[in-house]
């Protein structure tokens, strides 16, 4: 925007006789309360979408009384001006923020205008969890009547509701129909006998995937056939799997998609892993990569809130020690420590038909709790939190990661296991190296879990990386194909790994690995390839015949 257009701006509002709901002037002439502008921003950015406007405007450097210009010293340095986008979006619904600050030079001294934008259509703005609003001058409580009206502004917009007057019951699977009518009986028990005596057009519309006997978006995608995707165009219906360390491992799957997320997650390469822990037992822990029904939600979760209006597939990424699972479309709670924290239903969904078909249809967790039920299974399990990266507005990116990577975050978590989940979340972003809050610091402090500077925070263990012998590290290996009755270079890598010092690179690591195994095997003669294969070896005792 440029200085004229701004001066223009400004000179309008000064000529207001008062300040109106889109418009408020401060003089804060040397500093201004941070909770202060946090609210305004709630109220403006709500109000300005009441109104139907594009943007509201919190002015500094003009008196609120008679509108003159005073002059602000608000944050003289600009980098300091521009960090406030960030304060303000962590605070915010959907981490909105201004759209801009600008600095305008008066000869009455300097100005500073920030531009709020409307709050999205649906989604009322709150700041740290407040709606606020405004009642002529006055910042106040944004009232329930105000947070319906705009909550309202979805109803009817809701993609996966439409109906598809050209599609027929015949463009539907018969065998999704019929692993539809098996689910929604796992998850209404009682009605298993009511559900047997139902006709396809009933069942469909109970479980609502229909409406009225009409096909929707929504039974297209769970339940079409394949050549059935043109009706839901110019929307696509596909997920994609590729498996990053293959160039030619990727696979496409169709509708209906209440059958082929299955397919897709056949092709995850879950095996077993094996991994030691603090508990004194001789043997290693030894659990798949992945939960199943971990990776199964996740995929359900791409499926329920995709934004198809944006024609992309669902994706889903296999590397050797993760799985990347993305969808179009931002993630639309605050936060995920939010979700996690309250545990129930958010105010806003992008398709709410889809998502509730889906859960009558056993597809995914009741809404609302399955993120949390994805933690509480990955602590469980002693494996890192899943990384929801939810700061590109235009997809969402969850990682699920398929080995440990803190020997000590592991051994604590099986120490305790009535650690509260919000402090495992934070100890495990110490484990890879994120930043976490000052509260959340204090508490693992208090809990004697972390020590080193808030810059360069370690987690407190017995294991002392790297302290370990080649002897021990062989010994290790050693009882692992003992235990086993025989490894695989994967098994071992699993084993190992995270008992080398975490400063070295993965490809010294892989390399001191296979400096161990040779040596058990040429040198020593105590291990044997029992497989044909060299690339693909099954270690085992070499007496052991």
């Amino acid at each position: 925007m440029t200085d004229q257009e701004l001066h223009r701006i400004l000179s309008d509002a000064v000529s207001l006789p008062a300040e109106n709901e889109i418009v408020e002037f401060k003089e804060a002439k040397n500093g201004y309360d941070f909770d202060k502008i946090g609210k305004y921003f709630s109220a403006l950015s709500n109000e300005a979408n009441l109104k139907g406007r594009s943007c509201a405007w919190l002015i500094f450097g003009v008196e609120n009384k008679k509108h003159q210009i005073v002059g602000s010293q608000y944050r003289s340095n600009r980098k300091d001006l521009d960090s406030l986008k960030k304060e303000i979006g962590d605070k915010t619904t959907q981490n909105i923020s201004f759209i801009e600050i600008y600095e305008l030079q008066r000869p009455e001294g300097r100005v500073v205008m920030f531009q709020i934008p409307a709050a999205p259509l649906g989604i009322p703005v709150a700041f740290e969890g407040y709606y606020h609003g405004r009642a002529n001058e006055s910042l106040v409580a944004l009232n329930i009547e105000k947070i319906e009206r705009i909550r309202n502004q979805v109803i009817g917009k809701d993609w996966s509701r439409n109906i598809i007057p050209d599609a027929t019951f015949d463009d539907l699977d018969k065998d999704a129909i019929l692993k539809a009518r098996e689910e929604y009986k796992k998850k209404h028990p009682s009605l298993t006998e009511d559900v047997d005596g139902w006709d396809d057009v009933t069942f469909l519309n109970k479980a609502k995937v229909t409406l009225n006997g009409q096909i929707t978006n929504t039974a297209i995608l769970l339940l079409g056939k394949d050549e059935s995707n043109h009706f839901v165009s110019p929307a696509i219906a596909q997920i994609t799997w590729v498996l990053k360390d293959a160039p030619e491992g990727y696979e496409h799957f169709y509708t209906p998609f209440i059958l082929t997320v299955e397919k897709t997650l056949d092709c995850i390469r879950n095996t077993r892993y094996s991994f030691m822990v603090n508990d004194n037992s001789l043997y290693p822990k030894e659990v798949t990569h992945y939960d199943k029904w971990v990776i199964r939600e996740m995929l359900q979760n791409c499926v329920a809130h995709q934004d198809y209006s944006k024609s992309c597939r669902i994706i889903v990424l296999e590397y050797n020690d993760r799985l990347i699972f993305q969808n179009a479309g931002g993630f639309i709670p605050d936060s995920v420590e939010e979700v996690i924290r309250h545990n129930s239903p958010q105010d806003y969904y992008r398709n709410p038909f889809l998502a509730q078909a889906m859960v009558n249809l056993n597809m995914i967790e009741t809404i609302g709790s399955g993120i949390k039920k994805i933690f509480t299974i990955q602590k469980e399990r002693l494996f890192p939190m899943p990384d929801y990266d939810i700061s590109d507005e235009t997809h969402t990116k969850v990682t699920v990661y398929g080995r440990l990577l803190d020997e000590n975050y592991t051994n604590i978590l099986n120490d305790n296991p009535n650690l509260p989940l919000e402090d495992v979340i934070a100890l495990d972003k110490v484990q890879k190296k994120q930043e976490i809050s000052e509260n959340a610091l204090n508490r693992l402090r208090a809990l004697k879990l972390v020590k080193g500077r808030a810059t360069s925070l370690q987690i407190v263990g017995d294991v002392v990386h790297n302290k370990l012998s080649n002897s021990n590290l062989k010994q290790k290996i050693l009882d692992l194909i003992k235990g086993k009755g025989s490894a695989t270079r994967e098994d071992i890598e699993n084993l190992i790994m995270p008992l080398l010092q975490t400063d070295l690179s993965v490809e010294k690591r892989q390399k001191k690995i296979s400096n161990l195994i040779s040596d058990l095997s040429n040198r020593e003669g105590c291990i044997i390839n029992s497989s044909s294969s060299d690339k693909f070896a099954v270690w085992v005792i070499a007496n052991a015949k």
